[in-house]
Formats: C-alpha cells, structure tokens, sequence
C-alpha cells in the first residue's frame, strides 16, 4: 500500500511545531531536533520547505502569528458597529488557562519583537507588518464606529489603535516578568477605563 503524503500538511504541522518551540524558547534557542521530534519528521522532509531555519522563522511570523492575529484581533471586528465592546469583549474573555499562559510565555508577537527586532532586519521587518496589521484593523474599526456614533467623533483612531496595541503588549510583558495574573488583570481592567472614554 502507498501512503499518499500531503506537502500541505507537512508543511502545516512544521510550522505548528515551529511556532510552539520559538514561543517556549526563543527563535535563537529554538531546536530544530526538537521541532522534528515533534513531528516525526525528517531533516529532508524540514529543508524541502524551509531552506534554512530563518526562513522558517520568517514564516512562523507570517503564517502561524500573522493569522493568530487576523483571527484573534482583526475578524471579530469586521461587522461591528461597536469596537469598543468587540475589542473589551475579546481581552475580558481570556480564560484562566490563557492568563497563566501569557505569565509563563508571554505574547508570542512581542517576544519575537523584542528578541529579534534589532539583529535581524529580516524579522524586524515581518513583525512590523503584524504589528501595522494589528494596528489599522483597530483604527478602521474605531472609524467605522465613529460613523455608527459608538465611538466619539474627536478620537483620533490611529492614535487610540496605537496605544490600545501598546497597553496589550506592555501588560503581557509586565505579567510575564511578574509570573502574576493579577497584574495581567489589573492592566485589563485600566484598559477598559481607557476604552470606555473613547465613546460619546
């Protein structure tokens, strides 16, 4: 019997694989012995991919983070009238399980940003769009409410997206470094302060 091998899937279950050491370990530390005892594969099956590990970082950041990313922040915000709620909902509803995530690992994004920004232009570039993916979503949904009238007409949009970007990340990094969800909630419940002064 031959086995039928999907390259898709391959592909897949590397990046996935990928993903979770760099998040564990850093992209620098990250084993690639380690990813294809992940999975099961070979070096060969590895390289026909990615040719080297920092293409297969790049994609990490791309694929894996980027679509996290659309799915997690930008999606939810497509068909609302209201993004300050869609935007509170999202980090308000963040389980026990992910708040003790984010104490041990921090954001995977901010990691790599932190990281890898200033040694690898390369990287610095492909967390950059992630960031101005994250960024212009919020902005244009915060556009789109000031024209629905659940956000106030004076906020300037980029500004608040700007901020609201760098209040997650700054929390994420304080509770990582503090090992404590409280900070991670206390910084949630200042950034609804924040967000609910943006309305009318």
């Amino acid at each position: 019997m031959v086995v039928k091998r999907n390259p898709d899937q391959t592909r897949k279950r590397i990046l996935e694989a990928a993903f979770a050491e760099i998040y564990r370990n850093g992209f620098r530390s990250a084993s690639v012995d380690r990813i294809l005892a992940d999975t099961g594969l070979t070096k060969g099956a590895l390289y026909h991919h990615f040719p080297n590990k920092a293409a297969l970082g790049y994609a990490v950041v791309e694929e894996i983070i980027g679509g996290h990313m659309q799915e997690t922040w930008i999606a939810p915000l497509a068909d609302t009238d209201d993004p300050i709620t869609a935007l509170m909902t999202q980090l308000q509803s963040m389980t026990d399980e992910q708040i003790a995530q984010v104490c041990d690992c921090g954001c995977p994004l901010n990691n790599l940003a932190q990281e890898m920004s200033s040694v690898d232009d390369e990287f610095r570039t492909r967390l950059a769009a992630v960031f101005s993916l994250w960024r212009e979503g919020i902005a244009e949904s915060l556009q789109r409410g000031q024209a629905a009238g659940s956000v106030d007409a004076g906020v300037d949009c980029k500004q608040a997206a700007g901020f609201f970007v760098a209040g997650v990340e700054g929390a994420t990094g304080l509770a990582k470094n503090a090992r404590d969800p409280e900070v991670l909630r206390s910084c949630i419940g200042a950034m609804s302060v924040y967000m609910e002064s943006l309305r009318p």
